[in-house]
């Protein structure tokens, strides 16, 4: 089940990818088979431990074009531990509405984001998330749970404060919020009530068939109940006179460096 819609969200072959919180792994996977170089990272050793396996699963499988990687690791998302501009793409789904600091977040990702880059951001849709808030504490007040509530505004307004370029957005699993909103009437760890199972079922239906009428009416209801918000954005290049001064800037150093070495 992607959150990223990859018609607008486009990905060549050979794009070197971040997923950032990759968690089960869905959006990775499915970059390594659109032929992407893929890093899943998070910090749940148990979880990128299981993306490792489903990763040589695919190779061993042949599901990923030939030229394709993929690589599973560990890491903090607040200290990526790669170069500036090393990724085509960046992608963090339902992940920062979890950590206190997700302006140091914005702005490791976009450090790590080569000029020109895209970048795909995704956390729970402000209506359907203040109902599940309402309904149940148990669902936010828990370790490592949901911090904060994104307004659309807000969230474009930080993309835009750490030198993102925001292009697209939309809403997405609108057939998933009902079945949030259930889950948080009846005990979050309460699977067992009938309408929890029943509901259940119907997205498990859902998943597997992916029948019209279901897709259908999901697109009509994304506007209104999407329990998601999808954000996209770019990371502009320098402009000419800004990256000349930089490209000075970074002789000096190295002169200046060089010149203490000498000494």
């Amino acid at each position: 089940m992607l959150t990223v819609d990859f018609t607008r969200f486009p990905l060549a072959a050979g794009d070197r990818v971040l997923d950032l919180g990759c968690g089960a792994g869905r959006h990775a996977f499915e970059c390594y088979r659109r032929g992407a170089r893929v890093v899943a990272l998070d910090q749940n050793g148990e979880e990128i431990r299981e993306v490792a396996k489903w990763f040589a699963a695919m190779k061993e499988a042949g599901e990923a074009p030939a030229g394709a990687t993929a690589t599973a690791m560990e890491g903090d998302a607040l200290n990526l531990p790669f170069p500036d501009d090393s990724f085509d793409v960046v992608i963090i789904s339902e992940v920062m509405e979890h950590i206190p600091d997700d302006k140091g977040v914005l702005a490791e990702m976009v450090r790590v984001l080569k000029p020109g880059g895209r970048i795909a951001v995704t956390v729970p849709r402000y209506g359907p998330e203040k109902i599940c808030w309402a309904l149940s504490d148990e669902y936010h007040e828990v370790e490592g749970g949901h911090i904060r509530i994104y307004k659309a505004d807000e969230l474009l307004g930080r993309m835009r404060e750490a030198g993102l370029k925001p292009y697209g957005t939309h809403h997405a699993h609108a057939l998933h919020a009902p079945y949030w909103w259930l889950k948080c009437a009846f005990g979050v760890d309460n699977d067992k009530a009938l309408p929890v199972r029943a509901y259940h079922k119907l997205l498990v239906w859902d998943i597997m068939k992916k029948p019209l009428a279901t897709k259908v009416a999901e697109q009509l209801l994304n506007p209104v109940v999407g329990k998601s918000f999808v954000a996209y954005a770019t990371k502009p290049h320098l402009p000419k006179s800004d990256a000349k001064s930089e490209a000075k800037s970074d002789a000096k150093s190295e002169a200046k460096s060089d010149a203490k070495s000498d000494a």
